[in-house]
């Protein structure tokens, strides 16, 4: 039977703390959790979700694959918490440490979920901040292999806002080899560092595009992806982003000059018939559900490594 193992980084708040052995690993162990092939018990361990932003995947699927592993869940709302109240992370951090066995962050400064891990004593996960978001890359690169087996000759197009999700799925794409396409409108493109990383990483440089065309970069695609155009924290932005990023709306038009067999993924929540039309969401090339599925089993894998 397949058996987690310990991962060479404490902390997991970067697709970048763990290398292409480990990610495969996790994928592997994420499916085997899926087809009910591992039964792996944690027993009293306990998780704690520190939220500073509204969730629900990323909360629901942490707490139930904390659940299925037999630990338990505790979750921090600021708003009912010290946190709130400006309690200096250091401090929170060294206490929670204390409490629980792994501590899962979402916020919105990077910097801010670096602190929790500089003080923290035990495992701290990235369950998304405004530059990262690797929890949902494991799920999305498991979506991935489910359809195609492996990631040979996959062309992964996400069409819209270079944001924390478009990052994640581009440094993983680096550790696996996966050729990543970005098209999104000019000034909106991903961050310069993580790109840089990317191309360190990457055998062939050429693995990477940025383009502002949609069109170009769906072209042949295996996977066509889409988010948001207006993160958590940017709603003073909403009406601006709509009208620059008119034009990248994933619609039946855009896919079909995809591959024949490709897939459509979306991170959820969606706004319909904005970046994504209903009837692209509803269309059977449409993975998203089990896209969003595959966040608790991939986390689930995530965690039986860590707390292994």
């Amino acid at each position: 039977m397949l058996k987690p193992y310990k991962l060479a980084n404490t902390n997991f708040l970067s697709s970048l703390d763990i290398s292409n052995n480990e990610l495969l690993h996790i994928i592997e162990l994420a499916e085997n959790f899926k087809n009910n092939n591992i039964d792996l018990k944690i027993n009293d361990k306990v998780l704690g979700l520190v939220f500073d932003k509204s969730s629900t995947r990323t909360r629901v699927s942490f707490q139930v694959a904390m659940s299925r592993l037999g630990g338990s869940t505790v979750d921090l709302n600021p708003t009912t918490s010290q946190i709130g109240r400006g309690e200096p992370i250091k401090d929170t951090a060294r206490v929670l440490s204390r409490y629980c066995d792994v501590i899962a962050v979402r916020t919105y400064n990077h910097s801010d979920l670096e602190e929790y891990a500089k003080w923290s004593t035990q495992p701290v996960i990235n369950a998304l901040t405004d530059l990262e978001h690797p929890c949902q890359a494991l799920a999305d690169f498991l979506t991935i292999k489910e359809e195609f087996n492996d990631f040979n000759n996959v062309v992964l197009t996400f069409v819209g806002d270079g944001n924390n999700v478009a990052n994640s799925l581009i440094l993983s794409g680096a550790l696996l080899g996966v050729e990543v396409r970005i098209a999104c409108p000019k000034g909106y493109e991903p961050n310069d560092m993580i790109i840089k990383k990317a191309n360190e990483i990457y055998k062939n440089k050429n693995l990477l595009k940025i383009t502002n065309d949609p069109h170009t970069a769906v072209s042949g695609a295996n996977v066509i992806y889409t988010d948001v155009w207006s993160s958590m924290g940017e709603e003073n932005q909403k009406e601006e982003k709509d009208k620059e990023f008119n034009g990248y709306t994933i619609d039946s038009d855009l896919v079909r000059k995809a591959d024949n067999d490709a897939i459509i993924l979306h991170c959820l929540p969606a706004y319909r018939s904005k970046e994504i039309t209903d009837e692209v969401i509803e269309s059977k090339k449409s993975k998203i559900f089990e896209q969003a599925e595959n966040r608790m089993h991939a986390q689930q894998a995530l965690l039986s490594c860590l707390l292994s």
